[in-house]
């Protein structure tokens, strides 16, 4: 009680402010997206994602030591995939010698301590921009799964640490596990995208990979915004199919969901800080009107209170520049 307990004694320098702070940033907290397209010697900008680049796979490879050397412990691998090689079967997802294998061979080779991590779903690879497999104007949920459980073994037999599914179709989980399993890749890891919701913030992630619906939404299987504890089921559901990390994607709108996933699940929780939430605070800063560092870092230790274990960032290099890392930069 006043004038007895003062809250600001605890504040009054930053040596005792960083000396109590509940909620610590590390860069081992850190997921680097990384987009891979063919070619050699390919650095390509992303004009939504001012400052990250779409890499061939031998500059990818270089990205992947420097950050590993930086302390980055986890790179998340997503292909652009050229127009051509799109239908509506998932074949280019499922070819031994196409570009998102060649990619985790070649920087599991080459900088083998890092956990590779590799994003499974179809809307890469598919000539309409969906995660799944369509029919008539459906996405149809189990024929996508067996797609999605062959594309996830062809990424362990490739050297991928965890697979990462993103696609949101029901019993996706235990198809994966199952096959991993029974193909002796029980050591794989899957991070699911348990809780993804039907986000406005797609957007700059979505030219990155030229993957945007041609038709209609993906609002039948990405989650309604408005849902909370639907975010619980997905989630327990998808650690009870064999998921050893959960996500929550978006992060900044969702932090009471991380939260609440948090409270209910055993295993490591990871959040995706996604493109346009990114893009938003590199827009807002490129006009003057914040802090762009500030905002950065209030956003990334937000969500790391809110109960993530793992944030997947584009602020990666920004943050490691922020750390003194002065050569961060792509």
């Amino acid at each position: 009680m006043f004038p007895l307990s003062r809250g600001r004694r605890l504040r009054k320098t930053e040596a005792i402010r960083q000396m109590v702070a509940e909620t610590h940033l590390s860069v081992s907290d850190l997921i680097a997206p990384l987009f891979v397209v063919e070619g050699n010697n390919k650095k390509e900008p992303i004009a939504s994602l001012p400052g990250y680049y779409r890499f061939s796979v031998d500059r990818a490879v270089r990205e992947a030591h420097f950050l590993f050397s930086q302390g980055i412990r986890a790179v998340l691998v997503f292909a652009r995939i050229p127009v051509g090689k799109k239908d509506n079967t998932g074949k280019e997802a499922l070819n031994p010698r196409g570009l998102l294998p060649r990619a985790i061979r070649a920087i599991k080779r080459a900088v083998p301590e890092l956990c590779v991590m590799s994003d499974v779903a179809l809307d890469p690879y598919s000539v309409y921009g969906h995660d799944g497999i369509v029919t008539g104007r459906q996405i149809d949920n189990d024929a996508t799964l067996q797609v999605l459980a062959k594309m996830a073994l062809l990424h362990a037999r490739a050297g991928a640490d965890f697979v990462a599914p993103s696609d949101m179709m029901d019993g996706r989980i235990l198809k994966i596990r199952e096959i991993l399993e029974h193909h002796g890749y029980q050591h794989t890891g899957i991070m699911a995208y348990s809780v993804k919701y039907a986000s406005g913030l797609y957007g700059p992630f979505r030219d990155a990979l030229d993957s945007a619906p041609a038709f209609g939404d993906k609002k039948s299987y990405q989650m309604d915004y408005a849902n909370a504890r639907e975010a619980i089921r997905e989630a327990c559901d998808d650690v009870a199919e064999g998921a050893d990390i959960v996500m929550v994607k978006p992060a900044l709108a969702y932090l009471d969901i991380i939260w609440r996933v948090r409270q209910a699940v055993k295993v490591p929780v990871a959040a995706y800080q996604v493109s346009g939430e990114y893009a938003m605070v590199k827009a807002a800063a490129g006009k003057g009107w914040l802090h762009e560092q500030q905002a950065m870092l209030e956003i990334l230790t937000a969500i790391r209170r809110a109960g993530a274990d793992l944030i997947a960032t584009y602020f990666v290099y920004d943050f490691l520049r922020l750390q003194g890392n002065e050569n961060a930069a792509f």
